[in-house]
């Protein structure tokens, strides 16, 4: 009797876990998400981190450079904010304060800080090339600080090291042996484990679809996505790995393919001034003069 009701205890408290935290809604995707940590938790974390490698990185010494990463991610900002406070989510751009760094590192490769705090090594500009394919990582990146990805991160890493705890005490309370608890405990590891790395995944494919919508709002073209990750898939960055954080370049590829049309119901192509030509008639009045010869 005891231990089955050490077992019911366990039990309830592991629907509890299950049961905690706040459901929010992704903006463009509507996946819903359960946060188990709050945005001040996280930006509070980011933050310090954030100081601490900005201690260390040095900034870029290409003054064009630098200023078209600041141009670039402003720009997307702007249009995010205008979003975000257009659908109800004014309460969220609070918590955003927005800094874009070109730092000297040859890595093809760039990153976010929660709260809004962007990082683009040296090493992408030859792979993006131009300004448009740079507004597609950057609001690649953007949009893992919308969707909170970080948090939803967080979330889980503390729902799988509890869970793990609740469940090895269920066995425990059950009289299982200890051979059979490592084995079991063994493939929930390596079950999490495919759990985390598929939703890491989805988290880097939702950040693909969001970031080519932001980069259309901010008056970007989305279709140069698909050769920006062509030249990705070139430099041999992309992984098919089964543990893989990211998604293979041709599906990522694909998938962006299939979101273009909703990106460029955001985009208005910018308007080329063209100078229109004047034909402005002259009336050249020739006088004509008289000359009175004298006699």
């Amino acid at each position: 009797m005891k231990k089955t009701f050490r077992i019911l205890f366990l039990c309830v408290a592991t629907a509890i876990l299950a049961s905690c935290g706040t459901t929010s809604t992704v903006p463009i995707t509507g996946r819903k998400q359960t946060l188990m940590v709050s945005d001040e938790q996280v930006l509070s974390l980011s933050n310090q981190q954030y100081k601490e490698y900005m201690k260390t990185a040095k900034a870029s010494a290409n003054a064009t450079n630098t200023a078209m990463v600041k141009r670039v991610g402003q720009n997307l900002a702007t249009a995010v904010v205008k979003y975000l406070n257009a659908n109800g989510l004014g309460a969220e751009v609070s918590q955003y304060q927005w800094e874009f760094n070109l730092v000297q590192d040859q890595q093809v490769n760039a990153f976010c800080m929660p709260g809004g705090k962007i990082v683009v090594y040296e090493g992408l500009l030859p792979v993006t090339q131009n300004e448009a394919s740079l507004a597609i990582v950057l609001g690649h990146e953007i949009a893992h600080a919308v969707a909170k990805h970080s948090a939803e991160r967080l979330s889980n890493e503390y729902k799988n090291q509890y869970g793990t705890q609740i469940l090895g005490a269920v066995l425990q309370g059950a009289g299982i042996g200890q051979g059979t608890q490592q084995l079991i405990a063994l493939g929930t590891s390596l079950g999490g484990q495919l759990w985390t790395s598929g939703f890491s995944r989805k988290q880097e494919s939702e950040a693909d679809h969001m970031g080519l919508v932001f980069a259309a709002m901010a008056g970007y073209d989305p279709q140069v996505a698909v050769a920006f990750w062509q030249r990705m898939a070139a430099q041999g960055t992309g992984s098919s790995s089964l543990f893989s954080d990211h998604p293979s370049d041709a599906t990522r590829i694909k998938d962006i393919q299939k979101w273009l049309p909703e990106a460029l119901k955001y985009y208005t192509p910018p308007v080329v001034a063209t100078k229109t030509a004047t034909t402005t008639k002259k009336t050249t009045k020739k006088t004509t003069k008289k000359t009175t010869k004298k006699k």
